[in-house]
């Protein structure tokens, strides 16, 4: 098999695993009535050491800045998400967590961490190490 192939293959794999955690995710944020998309701003947000704008939010998350702009949009109306002037750009505002975006992502951590434990057993600490690395050099090819 050649490198192309190898890599194929863990493209697609990498798609039924997202496909996967997507499901897994929608499950997890449906008492807060949020999906996985959603989560995945709060977590942008709440990981971040500053506030970020939706062209921001949308290169971390690896989304289009219109789809992630239409689920900040839905996140601020829920009182999940604020908006504040951004000092650098007139328009590009600058979203921040809400306290009630905020205790949403603290329950959800809740949930989420006994969930990664149990699912992380079967893999030892450096195939969990080189998976991660692995992914995050495949990442930066596709972001040179």
């Amino acid at each position: 098999m050649q490198r192309g192939d190898i890599f194929t293959e863990i493209v697609l794999e990498t798609f039924k695993v997202s496909g996967l955690l997507t499901t897994e995710g929608d499950r997890l944020t449906e008492a807060h009535g949020l999906s996985s998309a959603r989560w995945k701003i709060l977590g942008s947000l709440a990981r971040s050491n500053s506030p970020l704008t939706v062209s921001q939010i949308a290169r971390i998350m690896g989304q289009a800045r219109q789809s992630v702009q239409r689920l900040v949009d839905v996140m601020y109306k829920d009182e999940i998400l604020n908006f504040i002037n951004n000092p650098n750009h007139k328009r590009a505002k600058l979203i921040v967590l809400t306290t009630k975006g905020q205790g949403i992502y603290t329950d959800l951590n809740e949930i989420w961490n006994p969930w990664a434990n149990q699912y992380s057993k079967e893999l030892n600490e450096q195939e969990l190490k080189i998976t991660l690395a692995t992914l995050k050099k495949i990442t930066l090819l596709f972001k040179a």
